[in-house]
């Protein structure tokens, strides 16, 4: 099964809105459909981000990498209903190295 991740940049909570559901947002709109391997929270250069393994069905390449965009951005709209976000990466495992979708 082809590993993809996405990472997303996080702003400010919205009111009323606690950190934990963050992640709990972005875990579930991926594990509606496919199957998390992973997930944490980075800070870089101060900016707060998640990072959700998770896996696809294997079809074509182009494929693969079209679905997993689509549901990195299904992520980024759920993550949104409880936080600002900021740039959206989707990186596929290639031999070894994590390199950009797109």
């Amino acid at each position: 099964m082809p590993s993809f991740r996405a990472r997303l940049q996080i702003g400010d909570l919205l009111p009323n809105r606690g950190p934990e559901e963050v992640m709990d947002r972005a875990v579930a709109a991926l594990a509606a459909t496919y199957t998390v391997e992973a997930k944490d929270v980075e800070v870089v250069a101060r900016i707060p981000r998640i990072v959700v393994r998770f896996t696809v069905p294997e079809s074509t390449w182009d494929g693969e990498n079209v679905e997993a965009a689509t549901a990195a951005h299904s992520m980024h709209d759920a993550v949104r209903q409880v936080a600002t976000t900021g740039r959206l990466e989707v990186l596929r495992r290639e031999r070894g190295r994590w390199v950009p979708v797109g």
